[in-house]
């Protein structure tokens, strides 16, 4: 089966075409980071009308890429939800359209399941089941996942997501949109053990997160160093340091428990956050003292991208599975609600 894949839940467009035996063909990917840079962050009607304007282009490069033509399509895969309801809506337009003029099955795809199934387009997928970090700018969850669409939850942040405490802490240290990234980045130049931040509730018992007083702790700690002098990079990188090692060390933690309390020996970190190194090399070094193995995407499937939501719409197309007539997007879509493989005859 061979399928065109559209994610436009958020700032970036994304298509693909995945073939259930060839893998995936091709993707390709347009970001608005640069015109949303401009604002200090996502402008929800902006990136509506730009996904309008570079989705239809992208689809005609995908199918040339992957040596397709759009009657070779066998089926329509969309991002459904989570996300901004204008951008949602302009993939599932889309993907709707272009399966009742090619008379073909769609299927509105969950991103957040898009994410967790990442890893599978690596050549050395994980084996379920297995407990996934997914950590983006609006989701920390931890998860149990014993099939597709087998999902418990094991603990979520409380308040801030990661990615949104480092985009929030990004603002605070004065670096351009998207934060997350240039605090990493910065945090490279930071001196190691000058600031001590808290590790949030990994003294209790549990497997929640939460990120808003970590974040409180960083503009305080900001705010004292510029009373006596002002605010160098060099403060700032020990600052974006201390703050990032805190979110990992935290991760650790939470992780560490979550394999224990599960009994399990593999875990999958998926979404943007999981492409920081720091929290890639602080995990990997976990799991090997407890014997365990770590899965990942590689980072150009960490963040938004067609080829998760075509990879993950070719599953459940495979098992049956298509959406009903109506255009129905959820920005709010709880990921255990989500029917195992095969149980759902439609949506």
């Amino acid at each position: 089966m061979r399928v065109l894949g559209i994610e436009t839940s958020c700032d970036e467009t994304g298509v693909a075409v995945y073939d259930s035996v060839e893998g995936l063909l091709a993707d390709r990917l347009f970001s608005q980071v640069d015109m949303h840079a401009r604002y200090g962050g996502v402008v929800p009607e902006l990136a509506s009308r730009d996904h309008i304007r570079k989705a239809l282009p992208l689809i005609h490069e995908v199918l040339q890429a992957a040596n397709t033509p759009l009657s070779g399509i066998d089926g329509i895969a969309y991002t459904a939800g989570p996300g901004l309801v204008g951008a949602l809506l302009v993939g599932a337009s889309i993907g709707r359209a272009l399966g009742m003029s090619l008379g073909v099955p769609t299927i509105g795809v969950h991103h957040m399941e898009g994410h967790l199934l990442a890893p599978m387009l690596e050549e050395r997928p994980p084996e379920f089941p297995f407990v996934a970090l997914l950590v983006s700018g609006g989701h920390t969850q931890l998860v149990r996942v014993d099939g597709i669409g087998r999902y418990s939850l094991l603990g979520e942040s409380l308040d801030d997501a990661a990615g949104e405490a480092f985009d929030k802490v990004g603002k605070m240290l004065g670096l351009e949109y998207p934060g997350g990234p240039r605090v990493a980045a910065l945090a490279l130049e930071g001196t190691p053990g000058l600031y001590q931040f808290p590790r949030p509730m990994t003294n209790r018992p549990g497997l929640d997160f939460s990120f808003s007083g970590l974040k409180t702790f960083v503009r305080n700690t900001l705010a004292e160093a510029a009373a006596s002098a002002p605010v160098s990079r060099q403060d700032k990188a020990d600052i974006a340091f201390a703050f990032e090692d805190a979110v990992v060390q935290t991760f650790i933690i939470k992780c560490r428990r979550a394999l224990q309390q599960t009994g399990l020996k593999t875990l999958v970190i998926a979404g943007g956050v999981s492409a920081n190194l720091a929290l890639r090399a602080g995990l990997q070094s976990m799991v090997e003292k407890e014997r365990a193995q770590l899965y990942y995407a590689q980072p150009r499937f960490c963040t938004d991208n067609g080829a998760m939501i075509a990879y993950a719409g070719t599953q459940r197309l495979l098992a049956g599975e298509t959406s009903s007539l109506a255009l129905d997007v959820k920005p709010r879509w709880p990921l255990a609600s989500l029917p195992p493989l095969g149980q759902s005859a439609s949506q």
